[in-house]
């Protein structure tokens, strides 16, 4: 196999607040990180299957002036600590620091974050899953040709219940879409998002 034709490794890009941990608006206190039952486990159970993972996520309290770059870079310190005790690695960690308004290219559902991912960790976007609990994440999901999953934890349940967006399934949280996952792969379905 040519190094052209040979396979990317596969990833999934990650929603950080209502995904892997607790929701709580504008987190700006590390020591509020909360994971979400089942997310160390889940991130461990991905990584045997061999995908690379990506946390995108959206800070426009740094914009808002909320908090600092200094206290997204302490709350992310925290997360990856935190991770670490679970035995899970990221090979990224991407934020977007500006507000809606901004009209930077890196905001959710903009594919900036993931064109960066992609080009700095060698993977295709296109055979990658989006896991999220809002519309932008499904959203960016679909702008990059990612099988996007919403999970009914933090705002999950909101979205499905407004209707607005499109994803390829509706799971309970992070383990149901790693569960899932792990049936597609090497179906139909893991490479279009669609039943064979």
């Amino acid at each position: 196999m040519t190094p052209s034709t040979a396979p990317t490794r596969r990833f999934v890009l990650l929603d950080r607040d209502g995904t892997l941990n607790v929701e709580r608006d504008y987190l700006s206190d590390p020591a509020q990180l909360e994971l979400i039952a089942g997310v160390g486990p889940a991130l461990k159970r991905l990584r045997a299957l061999g995908f690379g993972l990506v946390v995108l996520t959206n800070q426009s309290g740094v914009a808002r002036g909320y908090f600092d770059l200094d206290t997204v870079a302490r709350v992310h310190e925290r997360l990856v600590a935190m991770l670490g005790a679970e035995g899970v690695a990221l090979d990224g960690l991407y934020f977007c620091p500006h507000g809606p308004g901004d009209g930077c290219a890196c905001r959710k559902p903009r594919p900036g974050m993931v064109e960066r991912a992609a080009a700095d960790l060698g993977f295709d976007p296109r055979q990658s899953f989006m896991i999220g609990d809002s519309p932008v994440d499904i959203a960016l999901g679909r702008a990059v040709g990612a099988i996007p999953l919403l999970v009914r934890t933090g705002w999950g349940r909101r979205t499905e219940s407004e209707g607005t967006c499109d994803p390829a399934a509706i799971l309970d949280d992070l383990p149901a879409a790693v569960d899932w996952i792990e049936r597609s792969v090497g179906t139909g379905i893991a490479q279009t998002g669609e039943p064979a």
